[in-house]
Order: structure tokens, then C-alpha cells, then sequence
């Protein structure tokens, strides 16, 4: 489904990301770990043209979408949140899945001002996806109120559900649990486990909480200096030596 292919990424003679590559099937929930700076969110940047890269390419069912402006790649169905969870706080939580399903539609300008049946018919498509989207969330009964109102874990699950409200195949998720506490974590694993099974969405994950990784990822990268070290299962993972080195510190049982 995606393969990346020497992706590499140079900021004025740094090297964020070098000679990066992995592949990603359908259905996967793939992980993308190592410490801080090791280059996790910049090939995120380059999987959805955020960033451009150096080198390398990126492909999605075989089409290079290396370089396309994330605009383009949406449309191939690429969707991603970020580690600073954005949502418009002077909205409410229902607008803001509605603006996260906006890029499906092509009315143009005159259909939005003159409130045309088409317009019409895309706001009710959008409302009644959006609710769709609430209610897997486990936040229907939030819909009318304003974002300051929702709680941290809240708004990390609306600012997934603007993710998938479009329907994408490909949910690129950076850090979705930072600052929850664990019972909070476990509830988002659980819900990134449904997002998988039952809406068939292909998920690549970055975090830094390895218990909860361990037991969510099918497979799992692993980056340092902007380099792969390794490649491989959760298990598989933990017991690699050069990661337990990078990774954890050097101590085998951390």
C-alpha cells in the first residue's frame, strides 16, 4: 500500500532523515519509534509533502506521490494528526469535523454563497458523516459544545476523528498520546485497535510510550540519527540489541 523508497531529507548540511526505506500493507498498524530528534516526525513531513524530500521516493499503491503538496495527497487518502493536537477552539466540536471532511467536496464559490441544493445536499452529507464519526468516538453527546469544554483525552480523540471523518485508507498518527495519563493511553489504544478493525484503516503510528506499542503494532520501525536500525515485531524489537542501545539506554531489562 506504501513504500517508502531512500527517503532522505538534508537541512543545510544536517541529515534529518538518510536513506529511509519500509514498506506498509493494508490492514498493518506499523510503528515508527527512537529518541527524541531521530528524524520520526520529518518522514511523517515527507510522507504528506509537508516537507520535500532530498532524496528518495514515496509511493502509494504504486503512483510516486513524492513531493505533492498535501492538498493532492489527501486525495490519494493519506490523513494525519500532529504531536500539538490543532483544533479551533472558537468552534464547536461537530464544525470541526465538518471542516475535516470539507476537502471531499468541489462546490465552488457560487454554490457556497447562493446556498445552492448542491451546497445543501454536501452540508447534510457532511453533518451526517461528522455524527457518524462522534459517536465512534464515543463523543456524540459532545457534539454542540465548544472545545475548551472537552477534556485532553477528548480532544486527542476529536483531533483523531478529524483524521478519519474523510474516510482515508492510510492514518498517519504523531505522538496521539502524549500528556494522558495510562489509563487514558490504553482507551486511545483501544480505539486506534478499532479504527483498524472495524473502519479497515491502514494506521502508522510514532510514540514514545513502548508498553503501549508493544502490544498495538504489527511491526515496527526503528530510527535514530535519522537512520533505520532496525526493522522487525514487537518482539523481535525488544530484544535487538542495537535498539536497546539507542533506544533504552544500553540496559537490556528497561
Amino acid at each position: 500500500m506504501l513504500s517508502i523508497q531512500n527517503l532522505t531529507k538534508h537541512f543545510s548540511g544536517l541529515v534529518a532523515v538518510q536513506d529511509l526505506s519500509f514498506d506498509v500493507t493494508q490492514g498493518q498498524i506499523l510503528a515508527i519509534i527512537g529518541p527524541n530528534g531521530a528524524g520520526k516526525s520529518t518522514a511523517f513531513n515527507l510522507i504528506t509533502g509537508t516537507l520535500p524530500p532530498s532524496a528518495g521516493k514515496v509511493l502509494i499503491d504504486n503512483q510516486d506521490i513524492t513531493g505533492m503538496k498535501p492538498y493532492r495527497i489527501v486525495t490519494k487518502g493519506v490523513s494525519r494528526t500532529f504531536q500539538t493536537t490543532s483544533l479551533f477552539d472558537q468552534l464547536r466540536v461537530i464544525d470541526n469535523l465538518m471542516i475535516g471532511y470539507k476537502w471531499r467536496t468541489r462546490l465552488g464559490f457560487w454554490n457556497t454563497l447562493l446556498h445552492t441544493p448542491k451546497w445543501k445536499a454536501y452540508n447534510t452529507e457532511a453533518l451526517t458523516r461528522a455524527m457518524e464519526t462522534l459517536k465512534f468516538l464515543g463523543l456524540a453527546e459532545k457534539a454542540e459544545q465548544f472545545i475548551p469544554t472537552l477534556s485532553q483525552e477528548e480532544q486527542k480523540r476529536l483531533a483523531i476523528g478529524i483524521g478519519i471523518v474523510s474516510k482515508p485508507r492510510l492514518l498517519l498518527l504523531d505522538e496521539p498520546t502524549s500528556g494522558l495519563i495510562q489509563e487514558e493511553t490504553d482507551r486511545i489504544t483501544q480505539l486506534i485497535h478499532r479504527i483498524r478493525d472495524e473502519q479497515g484503516i491502514t494506521v502508522i503510528i510514532i510514540e514514545h510510550k513502548m508498553q503501549m506499542i508493544m502490544g498495538l503494532a504489527d511491526r515496527i520501525v526503528v530510527l535514530n540519527y535519522g537512520s533505520k536500525i532496525a526493522e522487525g515485531t514487537p518482539d523481535e524489537i525488544k530484544t535487538n540489541q542495537a535498539v536497546i542501545e539507542a533506544y533504552l539506554g544500553g540496559e537490556t531489562n528497561a
